[in-house]
Parts: structure tokens; sequence; C-alpha cells
């Protein structure tokens, strides 16, 4: 789908595309969030120190990372993004599509259930204004094909980090520093069916949660994914790569993570630097 508003071509690769990256890579996102080190990590297998580190994702409340790495279509993306999960969903993050030139510098807001974009190509020619608005639950999303952007808004990025634990190869690689913080590493590989087998044990307000993932790599065409995950001394994830095949490219994603549990604000832009997209579409329809 594309449409002409106030001289401006609209398509699914200028929104829906960077929507896209956006949530991918908010989804790729994997930390620990809890407080509690055990210390314990030397000692444990290597599934069992993945699995404490995936229960610690169920605690948190804010991140904040730095994103590297390749998505299908789009090609190679960087971010740092700052995320609060509670008690609402916020987001602020600045992009860049390296493959895309000057049109792939973005910065992302999404605050009361509404995104916000700004820079790059969804920023030219709009009556000198700065930002466009995107109601993630109205009909301008859903024209975009955006419409389950915004489930995917509400959930916990930290959630990728749990499909290593349904490896049945994860292995320690070693013992490294990522940005200077000592991490012990570990590998493996899973298919989306092995992870969904794996949730069976779970609690089930748990296991939904965990499947609300599954879906994008679904839809991407993803089954088998080769995973990467640093663990600190507490248990947390430090770092996460994600690598797999899908329909229309390679998916390669690395995520590292600067801090957990500290307070993120997210403002959204003022309103007279604003043009709201459902908006738009009714100047183009009348």
């Amino acid at each position: 789908m594309v449409f002409s508003v106030r001289g401006i071509v609209v398509g699914r690769r200028a929104v829906g595309g960077v929507l896209g990256v956006a949530f991918l890579a908010g989804g790729v996102s994997a930390c620990g969030g809890s407080d509690e080190g055990s210390g314990d990590s030397p000692r444990m297998t290597p599934a069992a120190a993945v699995a404490k580190a995936a229960k610690n994702t169920e605690d948190i409340t804010s991140l904040r990372y730095r994103m590297t790495g390749k998505v299908p279509v789009e090609g190679r993306v960087e971010a740092e993004a700052s995320m609060s999960l509670k008690p609402s969903v916020a987001m602020s993050m600045k992009m860049n599509a390296l493959d895309q030139g000057a049109d792939g510098k973005v910065e992302i807001r999404l605050v009361d259930k509404a995104m916000y974009l700004g820079g790059g190509a969804v920023a030219k020619e709009m009556d000198g204004k700065n930002w466009m608005k995107l109601d993630l639950s109205g009909a301008a999303g859903n024209a975009l094909g955006s419409g389950g952007m915004g489930s995917q808004a509400n959930k916990n990025p930290a959630q990728e980090s749990t499909f290593l634990t349904g490896s049945k190869d994860v292995k320690k690689v070693g013992t490294e520093k990522v940005d200077g913080v000592e991490t012990t590493h570990y590998k493996g590989t899973v298919t989306l069916d092995q992870f969904r087998e794996a949730l069976k044990d779970e609690d089930k307000a748990t296991r939904e949660k965990r499947e609300k993932s599954l879906d994008q790599y679904e839809q991407l065409g993803v089954d088998k994914l080769t995973m990467d995950m640093w663990i600190d001394g507490e248990d947390h994830t430090k770092q996460f790569r994600m690598r797999g095949d899908a329909d229309k490219g390679a998916l390669d994603m690395t995520i590292t993570f600067l801090d957990f549990n500290e307070p993120v604000k997210v403002e959204a832009p003022p309103a007279k630097d604003t043009m709201d997209l459902a908006d738009m579409m009714k100047d183009a329809q009348s």
C-alpha cells in the first residue's frame, strides 16, 4: 500500500519498515532484571546458568541497550534505546539503517500507546514539522499493516533471552569481558519447535508471555536460531546475539545492555511540531 498525503509518499517501506525494524530490535533484546545474583554460575551447568539468567528477566522494569546487526530487507542497523516496562510501556530509540542512506536515520518514541517518528524518509516535507504520530491502535496503524505493533510494544523485550533454554546443545564457550564486565559466554542452537516444547513445564503466565516472542520469527520465516549469551557474575545477561535465516535475508543482531531498572522518562514531542498520520489520511481521502 502506498498513498500520497500533502506531497508526501508514505508506504510500507517508509513507515511500516521503520516500525518493523524498531520492534524487531526491541523484541530481540534480552537481559536479566533481578537484583539477586547468586554468584554460583561458575559451578552451574551451562543449561542451568542460562535458565537462571532467563528467569531473571521476569521482574525487569526498565533497560537501556545498544544494538548492532543486520535484519531482513532493511539490512545493517545500529541503535541505542531506553525502555520502561512498568508501570507503563515507553521507549525512546535512535536508530540508523546504514544501508538506507540519509533516510535511514530515525528517532522513535513510544509513549501513551502512540509512536512518534522523526527524521529519515518519514520527516520529509511535513509542512515544516519534524515528527509524525502514529496511533498504534488506530486506523493509520492498521492501514500500514502495523496493527500488531501495539501488542509487540507491550511485550517485555527480555523474553527472547529465554529462547536458549530450549536448546539441546547449549555449551560454555569461555570467559570474556564485555564493556569491561567479566562474563561467561554460552552458545547453542534452538528451533522454534524446541522452544515451544520447553514451555510446557512453565506456569501459564510465563508460558503465555514467552510464546508471544515466537510470532515475529515465524512471520519472518525463521525456524532455527543460533544464540550466544554473555552472563555476568550476578546472573544477568550482559550481551546477547541471535542469528537465523529468514525468508527475505539474514537476521544477525547483537544487543549489549548498558543498565537495568534505572528511571526512564519518555516525553511526546510538542504537538505543534507533530503531524498526525490519521489526520493526514483523512485529508487524503477528502
